[in-house]
């Protein structure tokens, strides 16, 4: 009976071990956290696209947007470790459990592949508005607090709690309008909703157009689309963000499955076409291995705590 047992072990072991070599045998789902037809849609089809072609497999995308961008990681909590479900963490995924109740950790409850890229950040107006500089604007709001009105990618995005903070460091008080990505924003900012747009660089066609311009950007430098337009720090703002993010994976994934999805997606963030779509939003690759990716997942939660803490957005305990 033990022969036979063992034998039966020795078997499921080598299926197990052939259905691992085989992967991926089936469609790979990767969620993403904005709408369809934002920047970030838009370049992460593109990148799901190469990594299907080098993994052999369909990569499909399904938008989740909502919840400050974190509805993807969310996600990944009751899906499978077996590859077949990854999702996009941005920087809001390690914000969640200082703003509302949950039952997971973002550092230990997920499996960190690999980073991708960053956004890059500003504010628009419409083109005729009055505000056509960031001196008329912080004027405009000091003279009337808390009627300029503004929209973001979303509560506890990196678009609201920067101009959160834009606005603390300068002294004027705003009013936020949350929407669910750039998909949504751009129509609201266009069709007179609000005011002002903090937002990625997803508002480049239309400021081509000469439908928006372009207050300021975030970046430690100018960005090549914009090098006109100041950074916050040029405007005397010591504010730096880029909002760096990337794909992950349910807890306890299988370390052979996570360095096939890690090397299948790193070889496709650098084929040339995706690397054109993200220039044309001014973004620039931001590769992080798994390992270095999870110690920045791990950093990174620590700082979030901080910035939420003295924005005065933490939940109450």
């Amino acid at each position: 009976m033990l022969k036979v047992l063992g034998a039966s072990a020795v078997s499921l072991g080598a299926a197990g071990g052939s259905r691992a070599q085989t992967f991926p045998s089936q469609p790979i789902k990767l969620i993403i956290a904005f709408p369809a037809g934002g920047p970030t849609d838009i370049t992460m089809r593109v990148l799901a696209e190469n990594a299907g072609k080098i993994l052999g497999q369909t990569v499909v995308v399904e938008n989740r947007p909502g919840a400050g961008g974190t509805l993807p990681a969310t996600a990944l909590q009751n899906a499978q470790p077996d590859g077949y479900t990854i999702g996009q963490t941005p920087l809001g995924v390690f914000r969640l459990p200082y703003t509302t109740k949950i039952n997971w950790d973002p550092v230990k409850d997920l499996t960190y592949l690999l980073c991708v890229t960053g956004y890059s950040f500003g504010i628009v107006v419409p083109a005729e508005s009055p505000l056509q500089s960031w001196t008329h604007f912080v004027a405009w709001a000091k003279a009337n607090p808390g009627r300029l009105t503004y929209g973001s990618t979303g509560q506890l995005t990196s678009p609201h709690l920067t101009m959160e903070d834009i606005a603390r460091r300068v002294g004027i008080k705003l009013n936020h309008v949350p929407y669910r990505g750039s998909a949504q924003l751009m129509p609201a900012l266009l069709g007179g909703e609000i005011m002002a747009a903090a937002d990625s660089t997803g508002f480049a066609p239309h400021v081509q157009a000469g439908k928006l311009k372009v207050l300021n950007t975030w970046g430690a430098k100018r960005l090549p689309t914009f090098p006109n337009v100041p950074t916050l720090k040029e405007l005397g703002i010591d504010i730096v963000q880029t909002s760096p993010y990337g794909l992950a994976a349910p807890k306890g994934m299988n370390p052979k499955l996570v360095k096939t999805l890690h090397d299948a997606f790193k070889k496709a963030m650098e084929m040339p076409n995706h690397k054109e779509a993200l220039a044309k939003f001014d973004q620039e690759l931001i590769y992080m291995s798994s390992a270095q990716y999870s110690k920045f997942a791990e950093e990174t939660f620590k700082k979030e705590k901080a910035i939420i803490e003295s924005l005065g957005l933490a939940k109450a305990t």
